[in-house]
């Protein structure tokens, strides 16, 4: 080997038994063996399956359940409820993303405007009655907060706008793209809300949001996916522009632009 290779390896780290226990009671849940609402064998049964001592597969469970895919309660004797993956796993990470220095609130603007434009643009092709009806009944429900600026409105008004992206991302018919959904819109809410605190006319800046969700809707129950995955864009941009960091402001005018 060449000198100047003696950089290119790291001494290994072994690993631990209670990593090992916990890869495999997740690839167990990840694959389907362990659906959601399945019990874990006991304490006992699983140390003496394993082969480890009771201390390895507490420091497992623990593992699994920090990263909310069981539910252990001491002294169950039923063992540990399977979670499974869900959106609650997604939008946690998400949000620890949005308050680390890994990913910037802009970026995350950006994810959601090139999620939704493509939600948007799948919706228009494949909606079902059922679904322009869920969107049809958060826009009423944001009808009927619009002029109630308290914080309880505010929230509601919020949840009512995710909950109608939700609805247009799950009628795309991709189950991934309504995980992904769900958790960047869970993780961006707080960012809604204290916009619609900040402006200085709560009722004007409700009536605009209804006024584009009527624009979407209508270009989704036309069929137009193009028309409806613009919206979606422009929409985001103008929202959130100019509360995302100064650098990446280029970015967010380039996703717009692109299309």
């Amino acid at each position: 080997m060449a000198a100047d290779d003696s950089d290119l390896f790291r001494p290994v780290t072994p690993v631990r038994a209670y990593q090992r226990v916990a890869e495999q009671i997740e690839e167990r849940i990840l694959s389907g063996d362990l659906p959601p609402g399945a019990r874990l064998p006991a304490e006992r049964e699983l140390v003496n399956r394993f082969g480890v001592g009771r201390s390895t597969v507490r420091e497992a469970l623990r593992v699994l359940q920090s990263a909310g895919l069981i539910r252990s309660r001491p002294g169950d004797p039923l063992g540990a409820e399977v979670l499974g993956v869900s959106p609650d796993n997604l939008s946690q990470a998400l949000g620890r993303l949005t308050r680390s220095s890994v990913a910037t609130l802009g970026e995350l603007v950006q994810f959601r405007m090139v999620l939704d434009a493509e939600s948007n643009r799948l919706a228009a092709r494949l909606h079902g009655a059922d679904d322009l009806a869920r969107m049809r009944e958060q826009i009423t429900r944001m009808e009927a907060l619009s002029g109630d600026g308290g914080p309880a409105a505010l929230h509601a008004f919020s949840e009512a706008d995710a909950l109608f992206h939700r609805a247009i991302a799950e009628a795309s018919g991709n189950s991934l793209l309504g995980l992904c959904a769900r958790a960047v819109h869970e993780a961006v809410v707080e960012v809604i809300e204290k916009k619609i605190a900040g402006v200085a006319d709560t009722t004007a800046w409700m009536e605009r949001s209804i006024a584009h969700h009527r624009e979407v809707l209508a270009a989704i129950t036309a069929g137009d996916g193009p028309l409806a995955a613009r919206l979606g864009r422009t929409a985001l941009h103008e929202y959130y522009a100019a509360h995302v960091e100064p650098e990446t402001r280029q970015m967010l005018a380039a996703s717009v632009e692109d299309h």
